[in-house]
């Protein structure tokens, strides 16, 4: 099971632009949240194959300033299931896009739980794959 939890690892890349900026020339905050919570998701969603939803966002440091035209990498990983919640943790580090060497800028914890179609939480029961 360890090797289809690492599988289920996700990664994102993205550019900087002037549009996504705040007044300090840096990154909002909320952008790099939505982008951060977004990864989670899909990293919650391709382990469980069920509908998930956000239910709290923990731990989140904000450790370097991501300027204009830099590229960022955003990692989700599975850190833990249990019977209706995953947590997903989401490093997310940054590079300059026309220099060399790559930081992390941020990290934070995301749980999620799958609910059904009415909003009810649902037991996670994790797919059944063949070893590859």
């Amino acid at each position: 099971m360890t090797g289809y939890i690492k599988k289920c690892e996700t990664k994102q890349t993205r550019a900087v632009f002037s549009s996504q900026l705040n007044a300090n020339e840096t990154v909002f905050g909320g952008e790099l949240m939505k982008w951060m919570d977004e990864t989670a998701y899909l990293t919650a969603t391709r382990l469980t194959r069920r509908r998930m939803f956000t239910v709290k966002v923990d731990n989140v440091r904000f450790l370097k300033a991501i300027e204009r035209d830099s590229i960022i990498e955003l990692t989700g990983r599975v850190a833990s299931v249990g019977k209706v919640k995953v947590k997903i943790v989401v490093e997310v580090f940054v590079e300059e896009m026309y220099g060399v060497g790559q930081d992390k800028a941020l990290e934070g914890e995301f749980i999620f739980a799958s609910l059904n179609e009415e909003n009810l939480p649902v037991p996670i029961e994790l797919p059944q794959y063949e070893s590859a």
